[in-house]
């Protein structure tokens, strides 16, 4: 049975008068790389800093690493973190910067670390805010790989970075995750990028999950069925539809399918992907019902009512 990474239930928290995140319940298991998907203030954030221990829950429980209390040095020993904004000391060296990381940290490999960036061709002396965009996020990623973690999280790392350094910094993250076995979490809003490495999906909106699953499961049903826009509404009526969209003649309409599902006479069905999934259930989640909980890595995938 596989060990999950992180698993929350009932996760909730508020600033103030304001929920940023409501009735989280999911389960992530170890092995995956999985995506963190949803608008600004949607809670994405939030759900991670609470995963890492930084923020306390106002309601509800999250465990990591198969039952540790988020935040506690069990749990903190296991987790590595690199935030939007790639904090580093800006005026350090990058020596200077290794040296301090290990210091802090009960656990640190040197010796990677030092490879991994000569590697990059990021010199030791240079300070780290005299690096690019792309090297000081390869140099926070590095140090966070140091520390020989079982659960990265990322938040929005490849946010700022050019389509080349994107590139570099996801290769990066996929090699520690096939060499070390590292479980990844990761939020971006670049969803082109997730389709390529993320293999679970937690798709959030308006402090709540939406959808969750593995990639495959969710995508094995889903479908796009095309057809006379005339027809749509009918059909909508007997169909799960996630989002429609209608030209004068024809319509498309995303749709969980069971598996033998019949296409309606004169309609044609095709694949959906990841990215085309992700978007309908973002412009529909204003009006969806809330879903059940997430399942474990061999459930089927969450329904989303609507």
């Amino acid at each position: 049975m596989s060990t999950n990474v992180i698993e929350a239930s009932g996760l909730s928290k508020r600033y103030g008068s304001t929920w940023a995140l409501r009735e989280c319940t999911l389960a992530i298991a170890a092995g995956h790389v999985a995506a963190l998907v949803g608008p600004n203030g949607a809670g994405k954030t939030t759900l991670l800093n609470l995963a890492v221990g930084m923020l306390a829950p106002t309601a509800g429980t999250i465990e990591v690493l198969g039952g540790r209390p988020a935040g506690s040095p069990a749990a903190l020993d296991g987790i590595a973190f690199v935030a939007q904004d790639t904090p580093l000391y800006k005026n350090l060296p990058a020596a200077d910067m290794l040296h301090l990381t290990r210091n802090l940290n009960r656990r640190f490999d040197q010796d990677y670390a030092e490879a991994r960036l000569g590697e990059l061709g990021i010199p030791l002396n240079r300070k780290t805010g005299r690096l690019s965009g792309g090297q000081q996020a390869q140099f926070a990623l590095t140090l966070a790989l140091a520390r020989r973690p079982r659960l990265l999280v990322l938040d929005e790392p490849v946010a700022m970075l050019d389509p080349v350094a994107r590139h570099d910094f996801m290769a990066l993250v996929m090699t520690a995750m096939a060499a070390d076995g590292v479980s990844v979490v990761l939020s971006s809003h670049v969803l082109a990028e997730l389709e390529r490495v993320a293999d679970y999906l937690i798709l959030l909106s308006r402090g709540r999950v939406q959808v969750a699953g593995e990639v495959e499961d969710l995508l094995a049903s889903h479908r796009v069925l095309t057809g006379p826009a005339a027809e749509a509404d009918r059909y909508a009526e007997r169909l799960r539809v996630v989002h429609a969209r209608r030209g004068e003649a024809q319509a498309h309409l995303l749709v969980r399918a069971c598996a033998g599902d019949p296409v309606p006479p004169g309609w044609e069905a095709h694949p959906v992907g990841l990215e085309e999934l992700a978007l309908a259930y973002l412009r529909e989640s204003g009006a969806a019902a809330l879903p059940g909980p997430a399942r474990s890595r061999n459930a089927e995938p969450s329904e989303v009512t609507r």
